[in-house]
């Protein structure tokens, strides 16, 4: 199912179009003038219809946000075209290609929030100039943007998220020194989402002297006898949970309730550390832990103009406004403001203020993101995003994350600084890697 943007449809040439919140001018030429045309691979329905959303209604929300209240980016208008992927590969790399063209405009940003669709694109990219945004999901090694120049894994990778989260248990057990001879489960969906932070446990692991034990679900996550039968017979210290979509992360939790596994031993994957992960579990998720790489909340100035300027006038995504401040819907949100600020970047570095841009500048507006401690206070977000740079050769920026825990009515943040992953051995992970997949798909690294 193809779903064109999102606001009232326009017929004649604009047919396929759909303009948020603004008016058109009188031919389409003039219209494509002034406009920077998105496509948004959404997944509304289906096992991880929570996620998706709450993360690409708060994308919208602040691109309709930006029309509203700013007139867009200096004249030009932000505009965009939706396709159901329901988080399935074959349909991400469908809907790729039915989003990157609209007439004679092009797709310069791709946003899929699943990991099975960013490999799938991974190999396409290139030739498109498509600048592919995994926002804390997707290769890890990504973030050497040498290899990988159209993608990138900001702000903070799997690989940096398992690494702080580690680095988090060990400060729980009195120190790294402490986690010898103990056993971490990593429970994880079987996918290569799920798999994806394994490298660095199994290094850890043996640097730190902790047991590892993997335990696998088959997708959609929903049948976890099994694996629960383990950890009862392993009788881990921690559990690392990687899932993803409600049901299971859900199970997980209410599985660990009647073990009598206790939640406060239970650290999840930010794709596991939203609302609507734990209220199904009900009384289960009270002292679950959680990684965050952005808070709940509606305590910060932007979400509070969002649900003033574009939920007061009607023309708001969500169905439901209870989720705005959820966090599925500020990561949305956030995602939007990389966005925006890359198009802001873009225009400056071009001099193509008031013009739209091709794909080398939007990438160029990407490697200048400088989301300094003032400019975050700037847009209203300030404490929601840590401040982070990207470059040509870094295309992740943060590595650091925060820990949440539900108290059973909301998520409260335990760590009031941004927990930091050991940058230095993940940036050596990064570049061994990515250095191998240059070597193995011919690709010549470009110069930073």
């Amino acid at each position: 199912m193809f779903n064109v943007g999102i606001g009232r449809t326009l017929r004649g040439l604009m047919a396929a179009a759909v303009v948020a919140g603004v008016s058109l001018a009188p031919s389409l030429a003039q219209a494509q003038a002034k406009e920077q045309y998105f496509g948004i691979p959404s997944y509304r329905v289906g096992a991880f219809a929570a996620g998706g959303s709450g993360f690409f209604g708060g994308i919208i929300d602040y691109l309709q946000y930006v029309n509203m209240k700013e007139g867009g980016v200096n004249g030009v208008q932000m505009v965009w075209a939706e396709c159901e992927t329901e988080y399935n590969a074959a349909r991400g790399v469908e809907c790729y290609q039915r989003l990157l063209k609209r007439g004679d405009q092009q797709m310069h940003i791709f946003e899929p929030l699943a990991t099975p669709i960013a490999y799938g694109v991974l190999n396409r990219v290139d030739d498109d100039k498509v600048v592919l945004t995994q926002y804390g999901y997707g290769r890890s090694d990504a973030a050497d943007g040498r290899v990988f120049p159209w993608v990138f894994s900001t702000m903070t990778s799997y690989w940096s998220q398992i690494s702080a989260k580690l680095n988090w248990i060990a400060t729980k057990e009195g120190g790294v020194a402490n986690l010898k001879g103990k056993k971490i489960a990593h429970l994880y969906l079987d996918s290569a989402f799920g798999r994806e932070p394994l490298p660095v446990m199994r290094r850890l692991a043996k640097d730190w002297g902790f047991e590892l034990i993997e335990i696998p679900v088959a997708a959609p996550g929903i049948e976890q006898q099994a694996q629960w039968l383990r950890v009862r017979q392993e009788r881990p210290d921690w559990i690392t949970l990687w899932g993803f979509g409600a049901g299971m992360n859900s199970t997980a939790i209410t599985s660990a309730a009647r073990t009598n596994f206790p939640r406060e031993k239970m650290v999840g994957v930010w794709w596991a550390g939203s609302e609507e992960d734990v209220l199904p579990a009900g009384e289960a998720a009270k002292g679950y832990f959680a990684a965050a790489n952005v808070p709940s909340g509606k305590n910060f100035p932007l979400v509070q103009d969002i649900e003033k300027v574009v939920y007061g006038a009607g023309k708001g995504n969500l169905s439901d406004p209870k989720r705005i401040g959820n966090i599925y819907w500020n990561r949305g949100v956030t995602a939007g403001i990389f966005w925006i600020e890359a198009v802001r970047n873009g225009q400056r570095i071009a001099n193509k203020r008031g013009q739209t841009l091709n794909g080398d500048e939007m990438r160029a507006g990407f490697e200048a993101l400088d989301l300094t401690p003032a400019r975050l206070k700037a847009l209203g977000i300030e404490g929601m995003l840590p401040s982070f740079k990207l470059s040509c050769s870094d295309h992740e920026g943060s590595g650091s994350v925060k820990i949440i825990q539900w108290d059973g009515a909301k998520w409260n943040i335990v760590t009031p600084d941004w927990v930091s992953s050991d940058r230095k051995m993940i940036r050596e992970m990064v570049e061994e890697s990515a250095a191998k997949y240059a070597v193995e798909q011919k690709i010549t690294p470009r110069k930073c």
